[in-house]
C-alpha cells in the first residue's frame, strides 16, 4: 500500500517538520495572542489547542496558526511560508508587555500520523493521544497534539530534532507508509481542506474561506476585528471557498478562472487529479450565487460545485 491509499483507507506518516514553530514565554503570552488572533486564547485550558488565524488591520488574514496551551508557554504551530512573517507580526505588537517571543522552527522534528486508522496506530505505537481534537499529551521529550492536515483524523508528534531519525527508523519497522508533500496534497485536496499558501492568504477575508471553526464571534477585540464583525453582521460575503468536481486528468493550475452562463463565477486556489475518484478535485472561491444553486462551472473543462 503506498501513502496515497494509506492515507485513505488506514493511516500513513507525513514529515512536516519544515512548519513554523513559535514559543511564547512570560504572564502576558495568553493576552497577547487573545488580542492578536481571531479565536478565544484567554479560555484555552492548559493542555489543548485550538485553531487561529492572525489579520492585519484591514481585516486580511496574514497567517493561520494552532495555538497549543503548554502550561508554562504557548507554542504556534503555523505553515513554513509564515513562520517568518508571523514571528515579525507578533514581534512587532510586544511592547510594554512581558512576553518573550522565540522562533524554535530548527530545534523541532514534526511527524504527522494521519488517516482513518491513525488514533488507533499511534496508540499501538505507544504514542500517548489525547482524548480530544487539539488536545495535548505529553512524551518524554516533547508533545503530541490531535491534529490534522489531510482530513478529519491525525496526530502530529513533536520531538526533538536529534531524535527524529529514531522515530522515522520506528514508523518503517511497524510498516507505516510515508505519504510524500504530493500524496499528502491529493488527499487534503480530495477531503476539501484548505491550506494557507494556497487556499488561504492576504487576499481573502474571514468569512470567505468557510473556516469559521478559526474564528470566535464574541471574544472581544482584536486586529482586524472591526471588519470580521461588519462583515458578519451585514452578511456581504460575495465568494466561499468551496471544493469542486471537474472532468479531465490534467488539473488546471492556481487561478484559473471559471465562469456559470457566461458570467464569472470561481477561481481555482488548488487542483489535483484523484486516482480514487478518476477526476480532478479541486478547491476554488465560488460567487455565492453559484455555489447555492450548484451551477455548472465552465472553463477548458466542464466543473461542478459539490
Amino acid at each position: 500500500m503506498n501513502g496515497y491509499e494509506a492515507l485513505r483507507t488506514a493511516a500513513a506518516w507525513i514529515d512536516l517538520s519544515a512548519r513554523g514553530k513559535l514559543r511564547l514565554t512570560g504572564e502576558d503570552r495568553a493576552r497577547l495572542l487573545h488580542a492578536m488572533s481571531t479565536n478565544n486564547v484567554n479560555h484555552l485550558p492548559e493542555n489543548s489547542g485550538l485553531y487561529a488565524f492572525f489579520l492585519n488591520d484591514k481585516g486580511r488574514i496574514l497567517a493561520d496558526a494552532y495555538i497549543y496551551n503548554l502550561g508554562e508557554s504557548m507554542f504556534l504551530d503555523t505553515e513554513p511560508e509564515t513562520a517568518a512573517l508571523l514571528y515579525a507580526h507578533l514581534d512587532r505588537y510586544i511592547i510594554a508587555d512581558d512576553v518573550t517571543l522565540e522562533d524554535e522552527t530548527s530545534a523541532w522534528a514534526e511527524i504527522a500520523i494521519e488517516g482513518p486508522n491513525s488514533v488507533n496506530v499511534a496508540t499501538e505505537l505507544g504514542i500517548p493521544v489525547a482524548e480530544h481534537p487539539n488536545g495535548v499529551a505529553y512524551t518524554p521529550s516533547g508533545f503530541v497534539s490531535r491534529a490534522a492536515a489531510t482530513g478529519p483524523l491525525g496526530v502530529r508528534l513533536f520531538l526533538p530534532e536529534a531524535e527524529k531519525a529514531a522515530l522515522v527508523d520506528r514508523l518503517a519497522a511497524a510498516g507505516l507508509p510515508q505519504a510524500t508533500p504530493q500524496e499528502a496534497r491529493i488527499v487534503r485536496v480530495e477531503n476539501g481542506v484548505a491550506r494557507y499558501g494556497e487556499d488561504i492568504s492576504e487576499r481573502y477575508l474571514v468569512q470567505e474561506t468557510q473556516a469559521l471553526h478559526a474564528v470566535h464571534f464574541t471574544k472581544g477585540c482584536y486586529l482586524g476585528q472591526e471588519i470580521v464583525e461588519r462583515v458578519r453582521s451585514r452578511g456581504q460575503v460575495h465568494r466561499l471557498l468551496a471544493p469542486i468536481q471537474l472532468d479531465g486528468e490534467v488539473p488546471p493550475p492556481p487561478g484559473t478562472k471559471l465562469t456559470a452562463d457566461g458570467k464569472p463565477a470561481a477561481e481555482i486556489t488548488s487542483a489535483v487529479y484523484s486516482p480514487a475518484l478518476h477526476k480532478i478535485v479541486a478547491l476554488a472561491y465560488v460567487r455565492a450565487e453559484a455555489l447555492h444553486s450548484k451551477a455548472t462551472l465552465t472553463a477548458a473543462v466542464e466543473t461542478h460545485v459539490q
